[in-house]
């Protein structure tokens, strides 16, 4: 299967359009770190915590589905609840787990969070259990969640094949 190319960010767009072109950026940056492994190095722990390629694919997934669905749009009850209730799940990778499984399972993860999205202005309060925010906060803290990922996902790649850049 070939990874399509990362949409890149825009250049000079208004403050939404930029907010979204560098979060599918990043999300793209995740599928492409993710891509090209096998499931036993997807699932390999190259340091001391459960962290691996497969595990943090899984989390981001998670935390689409916890800040779109839950947060924004105040459907607290879905599946991804249940990562607030086991953080061993949502990091946690089985013999059986395949990566390329888990990658498609993020891209629809992050469909799902472009479609709620599309309902909501960036000054829309969140509707779920963080009142206190709006979207915007929600839009810069997943920019800044799945950024900080990124870079891990860049390491373990680099210590397990050697694939650097991007």
């Amino acid at each position: 299967m070939t990874t399509p190319p990362r949409p890149l960010p825009p250049l000079a767009e208004d403050e939404r359009t930029t907010l979204e072109g560098f979060l599918d950026y990043l999300r793209g940056t995740v599928v492409l770190k993710a891509r090209g492994l096998g499931d036993a190095d997807g699932a390999r722990h190259l340091v001391p915590s459960p962290t691996s390629v497969s595990g943090i694919v899984r989390h981001l997934a998670q935390v689409e589905r916890s800040w779109f669905h839950d947060d924004v749009d105040g459907d607290v009850d879905g599946p991804w609840a249940r990562s607030r209730r086991d953080r061993g799940w949502e990091f946690g990778v089985r013999a059986e787990d395949s990566l390329e499984d888990i990658v498609r399972d993020y891209e629809a993860a992050c469909a799902e969070s472009r479609e709620v999205l599309s309902r909501h202005g960036l000054d829309d309060p969140c509707l779920g259990t963080s009142k206190e925010h709006n979207v915007r906060w929600v839009m810069v803290h997943m920019i800044e969640e799945t950024a900080r990922h990124c870079g891990h996902l860049d390491i373990l790649r680099e210590m397990l094949d050697g694939t650097t850049g991007q």
